[in-house]
């Protein structure tokens, strides 16, 4: 119990944390791939801008006349001018450090024959940079990425004609930067990572160990409580019989017997429920099919006196490693609470193997079980009619001693309430 306490306050740090991480990543590379794409794209608008046919826009400041009488442009551009307009007279150069950036353009004319192209850089051949500009021009985005490249296409016009205008902006300098950053954050995460899931581990020692230091003082109080109350136990229950020899039958020693009896019984269930959670077992091959067997021919002649009928349906040859007297008392407890609260005449008793565990069911039918009572039904001195006080000497320990003999083995016990039939199925892992 206390070790899925701790991996579940493990997980709970580890997954909250993660997620923080994650989102924080993630916000941060979409931020800032939205602002590079942002700043990518008015970049290219103001290469666009201020490109002419035949000079580079960082030649306007030089060329701004002869380009006025005899070149000047104008752009389809939103917000764009001419350069020797009113915009271009203020601002002759684009807004941004050229030598820092790599641009390609080519232009087009109107019969799609190639007018210009630029290519500074020369890491990518004029053939290819005109396959790709073509592709953009039959493409309907006027900005887009292709791979490295943002592209923008635009016309572009002169008082002698227009022309098509294809500007790429080269971005593998910046995005293996940010893949390099992207790189040492994982890994700087990942360390962080590591590191707090020792430290969560720590934690949960912390956290879980004063509670489990309270349960193992607890259980051992029980068992020790149990072993001192079996010597009044045993000798109230001498001394009863001595008298009632002397006396003959008396009511009195008659309702001490029995009170004395109903003790003995809880005394052992809680011996038994002690050993279950806190004993050694022992690690001897066990057949679990012939125990199995075993207790339901112990039954057999019980359930025909309650008028029941065990139907049992068990597989041969199914072995498993552990007590075969914990096993055994497993069995028992399931059958006799069948027996005890079943309302129909049929029991069902199954065992069979799936995968590498061994499947143990019994079910009876019975009075339909609420889900919030159903989730108690393995809680210590717990019973769902809360009417029956202690009735025939059960105290509601006796599922609770399945579920600790269970878990000892390293399987689970579920109980299910369906259609008016009542079902325990007992997982266990085999060799």
């Amino acid at each position: 119990m206390f070790k899925k306490s701790r991996r579940k306050i493990v997980f709970s740090i580890m997954g909250a944390v993660a997620l923080l991480f994650g989102l924080t990543i993630f916000v941060m590379l979409l931020a800032s791939y939205q602002d590079l794409q942002r700043s990518n794209r008015e970049m290219l608008y103001q290469h666009a801008a201020f490109y002419r046919l035949g000079q580079k826009p960082e030649d306007d400041a030089d060329d701004v006349e002869d380009d006025d009488e005899d070149d000047d442009e104008w752009s389809e551009l939103p917000g764009g001018g001419r350069p020797g307009g009113e915009r271009g007279d203020q601002q002759l150069k684009p807004p941004y450090d050229d030598d820092l950036l790599t641009f390609y353009t080519v232009a087009f004319a109107e019969d799609g024959s190639v007018l210009a192209i630029e290519n500074d850089k020369e890491i990518y051949s004029e053939e290819e940079l005109i396959r790709m500009a073509k592709d953009v021009l039959d493409s309907e985005d006027s900005y887009g990425k292709r791979g490295a490249l943002n592209y923008l296409k635009t016309r572009k016009g002169t008082p002698q004609g227009s022309y098509e205008l294809v500007v790429f902006l080269d971005n593998t300098v910046v995005e293996s930067g940010m893949r390099t950053l992207l790189r040492n954050v994982l890994f700087v995460g990942a360390g962080a990572m590591a590191f707090l899931f020792f430290l969560s581990l720590w934690l949960a020692g912390r956290i879980i160990g004063p509670l489990e230091e309270n349960d193992r003082k607890q259980k051992q109080f029980v068992s020790d409580a149990s072993h001192e109350l079996k010597t009044p136990v045993s000798v109230i229950g001498a001394n009863a019989e001595m008298l009632s020899r002397e006396l003959g039958d008396n009511e009195w020693l008659a309702n001490i017997r029995y009170e004395n009896d109903r003790m003995g019984e809880l005394v052992k269930q809680l011996l038994d429920l002690s050993r279950a959670e806190s004993a050694e077992l022992p690690q001897e091959t066990i057949d679990l099919s012939r125990i199995v067997t075993g207790e339901v021919l112990a039954f057999d002649s019980l359930a025909f006196e309650k008028g029941k009928i065990l139907n049992s349906e068990i597989e041969e040859g199914i072995a498993l490693s552990g007590s075969s007297t914990q096993l055994s008392q497993l069995v028992s407890i399931l059958i006799d609470n069948a027996l005890r609260h079943s309302t129909g005449k049929e029991i069902g008793i199954t065992l069979k193997k799936q995968s590498h565990s061994a499947v143990l069911a019994v079910s009876n039918e019975g009075d339909a079980i609420p889900p919030e009572k159903l989730q108690h039904l393995f809680d210590r001195f717990y019973r769902v009619d809360e009417a029956r006080n202690s009735e025939s000497n059960h105290y509601g320990l006796g599922l609770a001693i399945a579920k600790a003999v269970t878990e000892q083995h390293g399987g689970n016990i579920r109980a299910f309430c369906k259609d008016g039939r009542i079902s325990f199925d007992v997982t266990l892992p085999v060799r």
